[in-house]
């Protein structure tokens, strides 16, 4: 890894954007990437498909991150946007992100079915759903994060031997 790996989060939450809600899952991403990943840029927008996809669109093509967390609306409310937002803002999707992580995440809860979470690229950046819950994000996050490294490095270009 030549460089250090940038990072954004953006939480989707209506209470959390007008400031009636703290909000605790963004605190929970950066703990665990403490070590792996430095946090450069952090959102909290409403749960509107628009506004998730401006700051997806800013995060990936201004920012330039690596990677762009986003936390929350991927339930099955009328509110819940945020696959929507990021499949509009990605060119491919990375299915088995978030395959993974639901598969992980139903030994825990059967309610991890419920998820609509997606993954996917715009450019150079990785965009991946995670849930509202800090807890949720964690065991998530667990199951993402041994292969941080070498999702970052492949899409910089940076890894051209991918086999085992």
């Amino acid at each position: 890894m030549t460089e250090a790996i940038r990072v954004a989060l953006l939480i989707s939450s209506d209470k959390g954007a007008k400031g009636e809600r703290e909000d605790l899952s963004g605190p929970a991403i950066a703990e665990k990437l403490q070590g792996l990943a430095e946090v450069v840029a952090t959102a909290i927008v409403a749960d509107n498909k628009d506004l998730i996809l401006e700051k997806l669109i800013y995060f990936a093509d201004r920012l330039k991150v690596d990677i762009v967390f986003t936390s929350g609306g991927t339930g099955l409310a009328p509110r819940d946007v945020t696959p929507e937002a990021t499949l509009l803002a990605c060119e491919r999707i990375v299915p088995g992100i978030t395959d993974a992580m639901r598969l992980k995440s139903l030994e825990v809860t059967d309610r991890a079915m419920l998820s609509r979470a997606v993954a996917g690229t715009r450019g150079k950046t990785l965009i991946i759903n995670l849930p509202g819950s800090p807890k949720a994000v964690k065991e998530c996050l667990d199951v993402f994060l041994p292969v941080i490294e070498h999702a970052v490095e492949t899409l910089r270009g940076e890894a051209y031997e991918c086999a085992r």
